[in-house]
């Protein structure tokens, strides 16, 4: 059996849920579309991804080969990569009220993800991020070799999930407590203007350490579900514990629910999704793989607060439609108000000039093809 994840008020609403009766199945009428949607999101962010990954190697190549070969603009996007450098920006951000002059985009990206989880749970881990997709596409390839994966101890899982928690409670605190002159110095410093330079680096020039800690990496996530996402990564980590407040969550419907089990052995995260009235966990992504699996009607959905049905109802069906009507969301509205909320905040960054960097050439080609040699 999966590692159960529930928060102390999911472990009570558990506690005190009534005896389960047979119930009735009111299948569903209309065609499950969420997995689909999300994975057209899933691919068009990787080959965005992709794009401006192989724009920025343009971009620095033509400074390494000291203008020689065909210059393309530097794409700003590539600052999303920079987790650390938005969480600096938005520390100068918060103290000096202006948007700093390096690495812009980073801070805008870095809101834009914020928002996200806030008005969409962690929609941000398992619709947009990289990363987060890669993950799920090893561990659903370990299942197809393996038929199944390995299923963690409870108390092992638990202090593995803490090791995030840490993770970004150190980057907060090295962060937050940094003078703002020594944040600005080393922003403006010329390790702090190249760090994208120093990040594609670090591919590109993988040591043999590099290359077996990104196999093993590898490996525990085709046997483990999500295992950098669940363990390690301090940024979904901030995403989970921001979404806290969303008001949009997994939401089942106690009377339409008969019980089947299926949502709870489809959660990634190992939610006890068949025994909660909602999902408040900070480990819910968003996936909607749960909702995708349920076959009866309006028994679980990403959705507000359900409404109070009115006395004209005139059966139980009737109600639940009601309660849910105009309060679930469909998985085109999660793609929407995620389109919406990247193209409009990166637009109006564009158009007010806080998305691009602006340096000289003249001092781009005096970085970049020493960017290895700076240390701060």
């Amino acid at each position: 059996m999966a590692t159960s994840t529930a928060s102390p008020a999911e472990a009570e609403q558990i506690a005190n849920a009534p005896a389960k009766s047979k119930k009735k199945l009111v299948r569903r009428l209309a065609a499950d579309r969420s997995q689909q949607t999300r994975r057209a999101v899933q691919f068009a962010f990787l080959l965005l991804n992709l794009f401006l990954g192989a724009q920025f190697a343009l971009w620095v190549r033509y400074f390494e080969s000291h203008g020689v070969t065909t210059y393309v603009d530097r794409p700003a996007g590539v600052d999303g990569w920079l987790p650390i450098a938005g969480l600096m920006n938005l520390r100068y951000f918060i103290a000096t009220r202006h948007i700093p002059e390096i690495h812009p985009a980073a801070l805008v990206l870095f809101g834009i993800f914020l928002a996200a989880s806030i008005l969409l749970k962690k929609a941000f881990c398992s619709w947009l991020c990289p990363v987060g997709t890669a993950s799920e596409y090893l561990w659903k390839l370990g299942r197809k070799i393996f038929h199944r994966n390995l299923n963690v101890p409870g108390w092992l899982d638990f202090a593995l999930r803490s090791l995030k928690y840490l993770l970004l409670a150190f980057f907060l605190f090295i962060v937050f407590t940094m003078p703002i002159d020594g944040l600005v110095g080393f922003l403006m410093s010329p390790f702090g203007i190249v760090a994208d330079v120093k990040m594609l680096n670090f591919f590109r020039y993988l040591g043999t350490i590099g290359i077996v800690v990104i196999m093993i990496m590898a490996a525990l996530s085709v046997v483990i579900q999500n295992f950098w996402c669940r363990y390690l990564c301090p940024y979904g980590a901030l995403m989970g514990i921001v979404s806290v407040i969303s008001p949009v969550k997994i939401r089942r419907d106690v009377e339409a629910c008969i019980d089947c089990g299926k949502c709870n052995k489809a959660c990634p995260s190992h939610l006890p999704v068949d025994k909660l009235i909602q999902i408040r966990s900070v480990e819910c992504t968003a996936c909607m793989e749960c909702v995708a699996v349920c076959p009866a009607e309006n028994a679980l959905q990403f959705s507000l607060s359900p409404q109070k049905a009115s006395a004209a109802e005139t059966s139980a069906q009737d109600a639940v439609a009601a309660r849910w009507k105009h309060r679930a969301l469909k998985p085109w509205t999660v793609a929407a108000v995620l389109a919406l909320l990247f193209f409009g905040l990166v637009g109006a960054a564009r158009i007010t000039g806080h998305w691009q960097t602006n340096l000289s050439r003249e001092l781009y080609m005096e970085l970049v093809p020493n960017a290895n040699s700076f240390e701060h």
